[in-house]
């Protein structure tokens, strides 16, 4: 007798104990929990903190309501060009319904996964056959995210979730359309280049037929200036030499016949056979010049002056 009840106290207490540990449940500051009641779901709205069950009959299933990352594989699109780009793209998303999320899923974060993957590669391939490839990589990229992650939200409402951010990280072409685009690009660079060159060269002939305009105009103006300022200058001169011959004009004259004689006589060996009576000799019948001796200065048979 002593021997049964030392061996039904340690057992009830082990079960007692079983069933409080299986009679409580916590739930966490990041968790959400559902009870379940031979399979049914019966509550949600668990706050974080210690909770209490009945021992097989309920059963608690308990969610993480951290926000998830879902990083799907790159998939090949269409864009309304009818080219394929393959895009990289990750989601944010989070549990806000855990019951419905439950009846969706069954709880698998796989099945989670490939759901949403499945409603993001949708909305992806829509949204880039709807765009060309340079408004999917433009300015407009933002707003298409923001426009995708609210349609995939919506879509994912019935999964019991909350996408709070979907977001593209690479826009590739492929290897066999790579090549191609980028030949097309460097012809079009090369276009133009060859434009921005030939209008250079334009603006260049255009810039040298003007300097070449003004040169003739600035040589123009230079030359009539030179040629006024010379006409001027002779002008003046006669006018001086007017004035001194008129002041003494017999001087005037010796000194025109001295700077004459002088330069006919500047090379040595000269002969001149000119009529003494000359009007270039007229001073010379006056008297002889200074420094001329009889021998120098002859008169020959025909009466001609003779001067050496």
């Amino acid at each position: 007798m002593n021997d049964s009840r030392l061996f039904f106290i340690p057992m009830t207490l082990i079960v007692l104990v079983g069933l409080a540990y299986n009679s409580v449940f916590v739930v966490n500051q990041w968790e959400t929990a559902i009870k379940l009641q031979l399979g049914r779901i019966v509550r949600t709205d668990y706050a974080p903190g210690l909770h209490v069950k009945w021992p097989l009959i309920n059963n608690i299933e308990i969610f993480d309501t951290r926000i998830q990352t879902l990083d799907s594989n790159p998939e090949r699109f269409l864009t309304i060009e009818k080219k394929d780009v393959i895009v990289d793209s990750y989601a944010k998303w989070r549990i806000n319904n855990p019951g419905q999320f439950f009846r969706s899923t069954g709880g698998s974060s796989s099945r989670t996964a490939r759901l949403l993957s499945e409603r993001i590669n949708t909305s992806l391939r829509n949204e880039f056959g709807r765009r060309t490839i340079q408004e999917v990589v433009s300015e407009d990229r933002l707003e298409l995210m923001q426009q995708l992650t609210k349609e995939i939200d919506a879509q994912a409402d019935d999964l019991g979730i909350e996408v709070v951010d979907v977001r593209v990280k690479r826009i590739e072409l492929p290897p066999e359309v790579s090549e191609s685009v980028y030949n097309r690009m460097r012809a079009e660079r090369e276009r133009v280049a060859t434009d921005l060159r030939a209008k250079g060269a334009e603006g260049a002939e255009r810039i040298r037929a003007d300097a070449d305009r003004q040169r003739t105009v600035i040589l123009a103006e230079a030359y009539k200036e030179a040629e006024e300022t010379r006409g001027e200058g002779d002008a003046l001169a006669t006018a001086i030499y007017a004035g001194a011959y008129q002041a003494d004009p017999e001087f005037f004259a010796f000194y025109r016949s001295l700077n004459a004689y002088r330069a006919s006589f500047s090379e040595t060996g000269s002969t001149l056979v000119l009529s003494p009576d000359s009007q270039f000799f007229r001073f010379f019948n006056q008297s002889l010049a200074p420094g001329l001796t009889p021998s120098e200065a002859a008169t020959d048979a025909d009466g001609f002056l003779r001067v050496r």
